[in-house]
């Protein structure tokens, strides 16, 4: 967490054009003091757009990060993505990793008093399903779900050790029109000037919550959301600081930061050209200084990472990470093993040939054509003759789609369970460079259908293998974060799927002094 006095749109541009050396190693976002009252905030506000609120079948980002004040799921990420149960009890999965019974919680009631039934839980999972709803392609491996006595039956069409992570699913009241009702610790109502959020005493987790009402301002568009939080009408926004179309906030106001499953990563053509020697790829793969890419050119809102899975998830293994750190020695140790040698021009040769590079990147991001720029700059100093193609989004896909590349730096959204299928398998919708291990996919299959101490051996097998192979060389993951307005709240864990998370602890200053 960190106050800002500029807008991040100046902040970009000062990144951009080099101010400041970049620091060495990343370092975590300091912890908030502290800080004066606004001098006006008597009421902690919130926005949403005309748009439905519906947890489950609403695409709208605003008012998708309010769903967490008002639904809940069978399970909750933590910081780590880790699962934490819910409105489930229990839970036990058959022997070949197919069937999940999931055991209801008792005692939960929603918003309007009527009890949570499996019948709901059932018909949520069912509807989040659906083509319609912006959970469907997380339950694709779905194959069934059943509502049982007090307890849900999922049945999926391969095993997913990690399925619990999956299910942080909105759970609804089933019938219900409109706005359905939910279990978590606030309820929607009109109020005389619009829609408020309410705290529910009745809520099952029986915490005394921090606001009693959070009345909600409507907007319509980006610049009025913009806006309403310059001038303090909303005293709390979610924003992706390094986004493709990252807003603009002025004035005073304190950023915390929340870990996400995006992975910024460079993918190698695995299929044709000198990467798709694996020899080559791994030696590559030292040479990107993930640090400075994390901490300067993502202006910290990035975490490095060299394994394809989140630095604070419990299968990353440091140990194994640090392995594959930046090492220029270990660079020009690996080239040589691969069969280069380094001419007194400086560059990388295999016998007469010398090593030369193809990247692309997408203009349409500023922050990733700043660090393909410095990337490219990097092998180049190293002795790499590098030609980095900076296109826009239709002409870098159709340079993905043709295997028109030797490198390309790119971004995925991963499931919460770190799904890599769509990057490893010969079908996988992100594997551009055509790359194919029949031993790879059994280890990710392994990895994907264990659990417990068994998938923490299953993901180290999996992390050797592709320290040998390098089919990609993950970057950092990146952050988003949540603004509010400076000194109004403190003591904030966002997550991912859930900026409210912990809202029970956060503490306000709302005296208008």
């Amino acid at each position: 967490m960190k106050p800002h006095r500029l807008s991040a749109l100046l902040l970009t541009l000062l990144l951009l054009s080099g101010c400041g050396a970049p620091p060495s190693e990343p370092t975590p976002t300091p912890s908030p003091t502290p800080a004066a009252s606004t001098g006006g905030a008597t009421a902690f506000t919130l926005p949403r757009t005309s748009g439905t609120l519906h947890p489950i079948l609403g695409m709208d980002k605003v008012n998708a990060a309010l769903s967490g004040l008002i639904w809940e799921g069978l399970f909750a990420l933590d910081q780590s993505f880790t699962p934490q149960p819910l409105l489930c009890q229990s839970y036990s999965v058959s022997e070949d990793g197919l069937t999940w019974t999931f055991v209801l919680r008792t005692g939960v009631t929603f918003s309007d008093g009527t009890p949570l039934t499996a019948a709901d839980a059932a018909a949520s999972l069912e509807l989040a399903r659906s083509a319609q709803s912006r959970f469907a392609g997380r339950l694709s491996e779905v194959q069934s779900v059943t509502a049982l006595e007090g307890a849900v039956e999922v049945v999926l069409t391969s095993p997913n050790g990690a399925l619990p992570a999956l299910l942080d699913i909105p759970i609804v009241k089933s019938g219900a029109e409109g706005v359905p009702p939910g279990t978590g610790p606030y309820r929607l109502v009109q109020g005389e000037e619009g829609e408020v959020l309410t705290a529910r005493s009745d809520w099952w987790q029986g915490y005394d919550l921090p606001l009693e009402t959070i009345p909600l301002v409507t907007i319509q568009a980006a610049d009025d959301l913009i806006h309403a939080f310059d001038t303090g009408d909303i005293s709390l926004v979610t924003a992706d600081l390094t986004g493709s179309s990252s807003l603009g906030f002025s004035g005073n106001y304190t950023v915390w930061d929340y870990a996400t499953t995006t992975m910024v990563f460079v993918g190698y053509n695995c299929r044709q050209g000198p990467c798709a020697d694996p020899a080559l790829r791994r030696a590559l793969d030292r040479a990107w200084d993930r640090n400075t890419v994390s901490s300067a050119l993502y202006a910290r809102h990035a975490q490095a990472a060299t394994l394809p899975i989140h630095p604070a998830h419990p299968d990353h293994d440091p140990s194994m990470a640090q392995q594959r750190d930046h090492s220029p020695q270990l660079f020009s140790q690996l080239l040589t093993e691969a069969g280069f040698t380094q001419g007194e021009d400086g560059l990388w040769y295999q016998g007469r040939q010398a090593l030369s590079l193809t990247m692309v990147v997408n203009t349409d991001n500023t922050f990733r054509v700043t660090a393909a720029e410095y990337l490219a700059g990097e092998l180049t100093r190293a002795g790499v003759q590098v030609e980095l193609r900076k296109l826009p989004w239709s002409g870098y896909q159709e340079a993905l789609a043709s295997g028109d590349f030797d490198l390309y730096l790119g971004a995925a959204a991963l499931s919460a369970d770190f799904n890599l299928s769509p990057l490893l398998t010969p079908a996988g919708t992100l594997n551009f460079g055509g790359y194919q291990s029949d031993a790879t996919l059994a280890l990710l299959t392994a990895w994907q259908a264990s659990s417990g101490a068994a998938r923490t051996n299953a993901a180290k097998a999996l992390w050797t293998d592709l320290e040998t192979q390098v089919p990609f060389s993950t970057l950092c993951f990146k952050n988003q974060s949540v603004l509010t307005q400076w000194g109004v709240a403190s003591g904030l864990t966002p997550t991912q799927q859930n900026p409210f998370y912990g809202i029970q602890d956060w503490r306000f200053d709302l005296s208008g002094s």
